[in-house]
């Protein structure tokens, strides 16, 4: 028998974009870096929001921006991976500060800024909380902020009123939660309060939300 061209022997195959994942990386979705993976330490704690969470998440985004992203200056308080922050930027985003406190994390995280030559991010290693409080005191505020902190720590309890005073009008905060953040009228504890939840889903057992300030 004829053997077959060895060209086609070799051809690789395809991997999808938003199939099937490795534990230890994720996947820009959309924007410059499209399809880049990202690299996911062992760190503890450390749960990257799955591609097909980020995708819908960042389509609330576009929606809300319609589209636009060049004068959004964003705040990643819980950075982690990288994955919010990076897909921020790679749409297009004009400034993403990127905070964790972890020394490995940061160190991967300026890694990846280097490779992706991502002029637009920066990234500091500093408490989250302190980071908002010293933002709130300077009067700095931003178009989107990511709270996707350690679960069953209290973090958005502590982090949501600060994020009162350093969002920009018609902001938006994306956070991640093991608890759902809808609660019936009068029900929502007050950390809650000043916030509408207009648009949430759940993936296993995560709970994402975005949110807004309530109208007054």
């Amino acid at each position: 028998m004829p053997k077959k061209p060895a060209s086609k022997a070799a051809k690789p195959a395809k991997v999808p974009v938003h199939g099937p994942q490795h534990s230890n990386q994720v996947r820009i979705i959309g924007g410059a870096w499209k399809r880049t993976p990202l690299p996911v330490l062992s760190a503890s704690g450390l749960r990257p929001t799955p591609d097909r969470v980020r995708e819908t998440v960042f389509n609330w985004i576009n929606h809300q921006r319609d589209g636009y992203w060049a004068d959004a200056q964003v705040l990643d308080l819980f950075a982690g991976s990288g994955a919010l922050g990076f897909e921020a930027a790679s749409r297009g985003a004009q400034s993403v500060t990127m905070i964790d406190t972890v020394v490995p994390v940061v160190r991967q995280l300026e890694d990846i800024k280097a490779k992706l030559k991502a002029e637009n991010v920066q990234i500091m290693r500093a408490d989250a909380l302190a980071v908002a409080q010293s933002a709130a005191a300077r009067g700095q505020k931003y178009d989107l902020i990511f709270l996707d902190p350690p679960y069953q720590q209290e973090f958005l309890e502590r982090c949501l009123p600060l994020c009162t005073r350093i969002l920009k009008e018609g902001g938006l905060i994306y956070a991640e939660s093991g608890l759902a953040l809808e609660f019936a009228d009068g029900d929502a504890p007050e950390w809650m309060a000043p916030w509408e939840v207009i648009r949430a889903d759940k993936a296993g057992m995560v709970f994402y939300h975005l949110l807004k300030h309530k109208a007054p």
